[in-house]
C-alpha cells in the first residue's frame, strides 16, 4: 500500500480494499499489475471528469455471465458444482443473459475485468463493494461471475439512490497498467539466485 497526496490509497490486496475507510479514493490493482500513470490523473480520467464514483473495465473477451461460467468450467478455474450452484442461484434471483442490443441494459457488459478498480469511498460505492465481496466469499472467488448480479441487486434494493458506475473498455485499462506475470517473476528470481 502507498499513500499518495494524503487521500489516495493504492491497494494491491483484496482484504486491504475494505480497510481503506480513512481515504476518500482508492485504486485497487491485482498483484500482477503495475500502474503506468500518475494516480491523480487516473482518478481525474476515470472518476472526476464525468462524476463517477466507481470505475472498472469490462472483460476483454466476454460480456455475458453464461459465457464466463462456461469458460471457468472449461479451464477448471473452480469446482464445477459450486459454480453451477452459484449460477443457478443468480438465475433464480433474476439474472438474465446479456444482450448487447438491449436498449434498457444496466451495464455495457455483465463481465468485468476485476484486476483494476478505481473508486471514491461514497456510501453507494462502499455498499456495492461490500455486497460484491460477500458474493465472492459466499460462492467462488471468480469475481466476474458475481459482478452483474451484485450490481442488479444493488439497483433493485436502492431504486431511488443513484450509483455512478463507469464501466470502461479494457483497452483503457491496458494503457494505464502493465501486466507482470507471476511465473516470469519467479523464474527471474531463481535465475538471479543461481548467479
Amino acid at each position: 500500500m502507498s499513500l499518495l497526496h494524503g487521500r489516495v490509497l493504492t491497494v494491491n490486496r483484496l482484504d486491504n480494499l475494505f480497510k481503506s475507510s480513512g481515504f476518500r479514493y482508492s485504486i485497487w490493482l491485482d498483484s500482477k499489475l503495475r500502474l503506468q500513470r500518475d494516480p491523480l490523473l487516473i482518478l481525474e480520467y476515470f472518476l472526476w471528469h464525468k462524476g463517477y464514483e466507481y470505475a472498472i473495465s469490462n472483460h476483454y473477451d466476454r460480456h455475458c455471465v453464461w459465457e464466463e461460467v462456461a469458460r471457468n468450467k472449461k479451464l477448471n478455474k473452480y469446482n464445477h458444482m459450486v459454480i453451477d450452484e452459484q449460477f443457478a442461484f443468480y438465475q433464480a434471483d433474476g439474472l438474465r443473459k446479456f444482450n448487447a442490443s438491449d436498449t434498457h441494459k444496466l451495464l455495457p457488459s455483465n463481465v468485468p475485468e476485476g484486476s483494476f478498480i478505481i473508486r471514491a469511498h461514497t456510501p453507494m460505492s462502499n455498499l456495492f463493494s461490500c455486497l460484491w465481496f460477500n458474493e465472492v466469499d459466499r460462492f467462488t472467488p471468480r469475481d466476474q461471475l458475481s459482478f452483474a448480479f451484485t450490481y442488479q441487486k444493488l439497483r433493485r434494493m436502492n431504486p431511488g439512490k443513484p450509483f455512478y458506475l463507469n464501466m470502461f473498455k479494457d483497452c483503457e485499462r491496458r494503457i494505464v497498467t502493465k501486466l507482470y506475470r507471476h511465473r516470469l517473476d519467479e523464474k527471474r528470481v531463481k535465475q538471479q539466485a543461481t548467479l
